[in-house]
């Protein structure tokens, strides 16, 4: 319990892709889905960026000559996150214009109906 209260970034982390997770899981809207996604990519960034973190060392920006790797903090995960975010934010726009499709079709955002429409279709 006291790890919780130490590690509090990576709980709330942790706790932030939960509720995209379920909210992906349980809502049957399409458009709920999506923002459960972006939920879950929001808490893999703070996840990321708590653990590149170092307390008390620099972004990795030489300054007065400072080359020493114990004065900085790893530039990878900051690297990762940016990547991630625009992958995330493309994906976010076809998942975007996919439903948009979707709806025009079936005029729904209901998973569950748009699947029985489409089986309707097809016999």
């Amino acid at each position: 319990m006291i790890q919780l209260f130490i590690n509090y970034y990576e709980t709330v982390a942790v706790i932030i892709f939960s509720i995209g997770f379920t909210t992906m899981l349980l809502n049957r809207n399409l458009i709920k889905k999506i923002i459960g996604f972006n939920f879950m990519d929001c808490a893999i960034y703070l996840f990321l960026a708590c653990k590149g973190y170092v307390e008390g060392r620099k972004a990795p920006i030489i300054i007065d000559g400072v080359q020493s790797m114990e004065a900085y903090i790893n530039p990878v995960p900051s690297g990762l996150v940016l990547t991630g975010i625009v992958v995330s934010v493309s994906v976010t726009a076809f998942l975007l214009a996919l439903t948009i499709r979707l709806y025009y079709r079936y005029h729904t955002l209901d998973i569950e109906e748009i699947i029985v429409l489409s089986k309707k279709e097809e016999d």
